[in-house]
Formats: structure tokens, C-alpha cells, sequence
């Protein structure tokens, strides 16, 4: 008489269950090593590149008005402000996203946030940046009128333009995600009689420092 040997439903079960654990792991597997891979093809490429922050230069300024009025402490300001931007890399496009632009004095802010168009850099190129800033009854502390009298006397009012932003690389058709950038440009120009009444403009060429 032959013996026949029979396997409960329990194990049956537990033995599908074990199947089942084993794809699953298997996925996973396949999956994490997938995501390295590409992690690792793109800190690679990143390394190998290792794209420069972008080159902001200020051209040229042009104060058509800079009035501070008094008790009230309001300023209204007209600024024509032309800007370089340069992409020094020669391998990785940027992607300029969010620009915003303002001038200040003194560390006092004295026009409004001016919006510029997004843009693309290619390669080692160079772009003009143009808008005009405005700001009219802007609020501002009460020793900015002083500020302003003591460059007169010194024939010489300094000013500083903000640049921010977000840009993104590109290599290839690889485009990585946003990293925030902020410029700083100073322009010095010689005052004229009276600031009121006469346009200072400033064409240095000046180097703006830049922060990614």
C-alpha cells in the first residue's frame, strides 16, 4: 500500500505568501537600484561640470528723480537701470525664472519690486537686462534725507541695485531644480547741483557680487 502525502491549505497558503514576499522584494530591489543609478549618472555629470554661479555687471544708471519730502519721509524715485548678464559655463544653459529687481539707498528699499521676463542663457552668452524703477510716496526712515545731504557734500551718492531670482541648469536635456540667486550691484555717481533737478547716470561697467 503506497503512502500519500498531502499538504494542508495552511501550508499552501504560507507557501503563496512567501512567493509573493519574495517578487515584492525583488521589486524594491530593482527599483532602489534603478533610482541610484540615475542619482549617481547625475551627481557624476554635476561634478564633472560643476556649472559657475552666473556673472552680473551693472552698465548703466540713470537717476531722473530721487525726492524725499518732509515731515512725511515719502521718496519718489524714476531709476533707468541697464544690466549684463553673463553665463560663464560652457557646458550648462541657466534658466532665469522670478527676477525680480529693486533699488536701494542706504539700506532703505526706494522703488517698488520691478518684474523682468524669464529667459534662457545658452552657453558662454550675454544678455541685456533693462527696466525702468519707480517708486512714488514709498515710506522711508527719517535719516535718509540726512544720508542723501551728507553724499552731496562728499559730490558723490552711492547707490545699490538688487537682483533676485531663481535659475535652473541645464545639461543636455537634463534641467535640475530651482535654486535661488541674489545679485548685488553698486553704482557711484557724481551729484550735480542739486539732486532734484538733475539726472546723475552712472556708466562703470561695474562687477556685481552674486550669491547661488
Amino acid at each position: 500500500m503506497s503512502q500519500v502525502n498531502t499538504k494542508s491549505p495552511k501550508h499552501c497558503a504560507k507557501k503563496g505568501l512567501n512567493i509573493d514576499h519574495k517578487h515584492y522584494k525583488k521589486l524594491i530591489y530593482a527599483f532602489s537600484t534603478f533610482l541610484l543609478s540615475i542619482l549617481s549618472l547625475i551627481f557624476l555629470v554635476w561634478v564633472i561640470l560643476h556649472p559657475s554661479k552666473p556673472h552680473f555687471s551693472l552698465e548703466e544708471v540713470n537717476i531722473n528723480q530721487l525726492n524725499i519730502s518732509s515731515p512725511h519721509n515719502l521718496v519718489n524715485s524714476s531709476i533707468q537701470l541697464t544690466l549684463l548678464s553673463n553665463n560663464p559655463n560652457k557646458k550648462v544653459g541657466i534658466y532665469y525664472e522670478n527676477l525680480q529687481v529693486y533699488a536701494s539707498f542706504k539700506g532703505q528699499q526706494i522703488t517698488v519690486d520691478t518684474s523682468l521676463p524669464p529667459f534662457y542663457q545658452g552657453h558662454e552668452e550675454t544678455n541685456f537686462l533693462s527696466t525702468d524703477l519707480v517708486g512714488n510716496g514709498m515710506p522711508v526712515g527719517s535719516s535718509l534725507g540726512y544720508e542723501v545731504g551728507r553724499d552731496k557734500i562728499a559730490g558723490k551718492l552711492i547707490m545699490s541695485l538688487k537682483v533676485s531670482g531663481r535659475i535652473r541648469w541645464k545639461v543636455g536635456t537634463w534641467v535640475s531644480g530651482q535654486n535661488r540667486f541674489d545679485a548685488n550691484c553698486v553704482a557711484v555717481m557724481d551729484f550735480g547741483s542739486t539732486v532734484e533737478s538733475s539726472s546723475l547716470t552712472s556708466k562703470q561697467g561695474t562687477q556685481c557680487s552674486t550669491i547661488v
